[in-house]
């Protein structure tokens, strides 16, 4: 009978392994289904030649988003929360628009409200494409696209693995943890596209390129002639040098003070030495340097 209790439980822990392995499948299924997705956009992406009219969506899709915040659908004008409209396009989009005197006109409506700002951002970005021309333009919108989508997927799949380390509690609240698991994975993917149409919107509205300048190529170094003597080992061409690198003693134009080495600077070996001895510097001083 213990042979039978032991080959219960050990198919109980089997049972339980695979369980768990089930809904780790089905977990990774969540996150994979995103992963597509996003795969799938950016292979579309990367074969576009141009992208302006994603980006342009994107745009469109940002601003209507921050007027309906502010200003609800349906809501009296009195409601409106034009200030916050007004500093929320400033600091995003680098915009100061005179949203509060459109406002104020007589029986404006959301929807114009949203037309005149959309309007003022095209021209934006209209003249961007004139000032740099269409080909720099396309080239920047598309490099800016693709790296915001890397860079906040990566963020996003950090996001993914606390949300599902943390998940697993759910359970003991009588709650799936499956299910709340793909119901908050999916809210954190629909706030992750909503960040990169601000993100995109907002870099391609302060983007600026500026020309290179012409660069001055520095002067080319003095080059110093060696020559080593096999027998001595000394530099037979340390004398040549001292006219090819003047001596730099202390500051410019500073005469050698025989009393104070330090003013010396750079001395040759075969040179006489500057204390006034009437030796060579390499059987004076220069024997101690």
């Amino acid at each position: 009978w213990i042979n039978k209790a032991l080959e219960k439980a050990q198919q109980k822990v089997e049972a339980r392994n695979f369980d768990i392995r089930k809904n780790l499948l089905k977990f990774d299924n969540v996150q994979n289904d995103q992963r597509k997705v996003i795969f799938d956009q950016r292979v579309d992406l990367m074969k576009d030649e141009s992208v302006a009219e994603t980006v342009a969506d994107m745009r469109h899709a940002f601003v209507e988003d921050v007027v309906t915040k502010h200003v609800p659908e349906h809501a009296y004008a009195e409601q409106w929360d034009v200030a916050g409209l007004k500093e929320e396009l400033k600091r995003v989009l680098d915009v100061d628009l005179p949203v509060d005197e459109w406002a104020k006109e007589e029986g404006i409506a959301d929807e114009q409200l949203l037309d005149r700002i959309e309007q003022k951002v095209d021209e934006r970005m209209a003249a961007k494409v004139a000032q740099w021309g269409p080909d720099v333009m396309r080239y920047v919108e598309k490099t800016i696209l693709l790296q915001t989508l890397d860079h906040l997927w990566r963020e996003h799949l950090i996001m993914l693995d606390h949300l599902r380390q943390v998940i697993g509690l759910r359970g003991y609240g009588q709650r799936d943890p499956l299910q709340e698991y793909k119901s908050e994975a999916f809210s954190l993917f629909e706030a992750m596209i909503a960040h990169l149409r601000e993100a995109v919107t907002a870099q391609l509205m302060r983007v600026e390129i500026v020309p290179p300048e012409e660069q001055q190529q520095p002067p080319l170094p003095v080059m110093e002639g060696h020559k080593l003597n096999p027998d001595t080992g000394e530099d037979e061409m340390a004398f040549a040098n001292v006219s090819l690198v003047p001596a730099q003693a202390g500051a410019a134009g500073e005469q050698r003070d025989p009393k104070n080495p330090a003013s010396w600077g750079k001395v040759g070996r075969n040179e006489d030495c500057p204390c006034g001895s009437g030796k060579k510097y390499k059987h004076c001083h220069g024997k101690y340097a």
